[in-house]
């Protein structure tokens, strides 16, 4: 009758594998060290060239514009970064290849007729919940005020000392059918408004021509 034992690990087998497994853990440390030191380096790098630039791109600012009395009117709602409002990392990207597109003389991101929908109800929604209130009001049948406005989105390039970025504009809808400023100018608030003068005068001929460029919105108050 014959025995067979299995003999145990020799030391050397032992230490080659400590030696493997310490390594591994080693490159995994160094490159997770790595990625993030040059995630930190690249990323204050890109905020100092935005900066530099005045040119932020990676944030959208929402607001409304409205001539009252003669007077351009533009007030903010809310801004965020693109990640917070188009939750879809390619519909970032077609906001952010349609914005680099944009011209002087047209400051309207350029956007595929089967992207506007999509791309313009992820900024709807990311400010509607202001107005939910005013919704159930008005199913509840008290009297509310409803507004119509169209929306639209810009990056304007005007003005070197102006800060660039994307914008959403909200725009009654008779102005964007009737501009009233087409050869005058309305009474500023800032000088600096001009520009965004010229940016309507723009819009107002597009939603001729390109209306899937320009949502249909309905604010209840």
């Amino acid at each position: 009758m014959s025995f067979f034992a299995t003999d145990p690990i020799s030391p050397p087998l032992w230490t080659d594998f400590l030696l493997k497994w310490g390594a591994g853990i080693l490159i995994f440390l160094c490159t997770t060290v790595l990625s993030f030191v040059v995630g930190r380096l690249l990323g204050q790098y890109r905020a100092r060239q935005e900066w530099s630039q005045k040119s932020f791109q990676g944030r959208i600012n929402i607001g409304v514009n409205s001539i009252i009395d003669g007077c351009l009117k533009i007030r903010s709602l809310t801004e965020r970064s693109l990640e917070e409002v188009f939750l879809n990392p390619i519909a970032v990207k077609k906001i952010r290849a349609a914005a680099a597109q944009t011209t002087l003389d047209n400051p309207l991101l350029p956007l595929a007729l089967d992207d506007c929908w999509f791309l313009l109800d992820f900024v709807l929604s990311s400010f509607s919940e202001r107005f939910s209130a005013g919704v159930i009001r008005y199913d509840a049948g008290q009297p509310v005020q409803i507004l119509r406005y169209r929306l639209f989105l810009t990056c304007e390039k005007a003005g070197e000392d102006r800060i660039h970025k994307v914008r959403a504009l909200l725009l009654r809808e008779e102005l964007l059918q009737n501009f009233p400023c087409y050869d005058t100018m309305p009474t500023l608030e800032d000088p600096t408004h001009a520009d965004r003068v010229t940016t309507l005068r723009t819009a107002a001929r597009m939603f001729e021509t390109h209306p899937h460029f320009f949502m249909r919105v309905e604010l209840y108050l």
